[in-house]
């Protein structure tokens, strides 16, 4: 599904938004909003990976023998 001009291509049908009835409009939207919070939660589960790997090696890093490193 896409949105477009206010067009959406269904199943390789080009659609007019302006033509959806009530029910079909609120579906839509919901799509429409589910899709963009997948995105940002897709965008958010990079910077939550990308933390916890930066603290996750800070931590095994905090275990280290410092003399070793001097050795």
């Amino acid at each position: 599904m896409q949105d477009g001009e206010g067009k959406v291509t269904l199943d390789g049908k080009e659609l007019e938004v302006k033509d959806f009835n009530e029910q079909q409009l609120y579906l839509y939207r919901q799509i429409v909003d589910l899709k963009n919070k997948q995105g940002r939660l897709n965008f958010e589960m990079d910077q939550v990976n990308a933390s916890y790997n930066t603290f996750e090696q800070a931590f095994k890093q905090s275990f280290e023998d410092p003399t070793e490193e001097t050795k």
